[in-house]
C-alpha cells in the first residue's frame, strides 16, 4: 500500500486517467473528489461489497479474488464485476434506493 500525505486542494494521480483530490479536511473527516473515465466504476467500499454480496461474487480468495480486489475496467464480459454493474443506472452511478 502506498501512503501519501496531501493537504486540501492537492491531488494524486492513478495512472493517466484517474485523479483523486482532497477537497477539504474537517476534524477527522476528509472530503475527496475522484475524476475517472465513465468506463471505470468508482464505489464506496461498503457499496462495492454489497453489490458483490448480492451477486455472490465476493469470495475468500478461493478463485484468486478477494473482497478487497477492485473492479477492473478491463474485466472480461460475464465476469462478476460485469454482472454486478448490470443493475446500475446510467453513467456507472448506483440507482437510488
Amino acid at each position: 500500500m502506498l501512503v501519501l500525505t496531501r493537504k486540501s486542494n492537492q491531488s494524486i494521480m492513478i495512472g493517466d486517467e484517474i485523479e483523486v483530490s482532497v477537497l477539504s479536511v474537517m476534524g477527522e473527516k476528509v472530503r475527496i473528489g475522484i475524476q475517472a473515465p465513465q468506463h471505470v466504476p468508482v464505489f464506496r467500499k461498503e457499496i462495492y461489497l454489497e453489490i458483490h454480496r448480492e451477486t455472490g461474487a465476493v469470495t475468500s480468495g478461493n478463485d484468486g479474488h478477494s473482497a478487497d480486489s477492485p473492479i477492473r475496467a478491463d474485466a472480461p464480459a460475464g465476469s462478476p464485476a460485469d454482472e454486478s454493474l448490470r443493475g446500475l443506472g446510467e453513467g456507472g452511478q448506483p440507482k437510488s434506493r
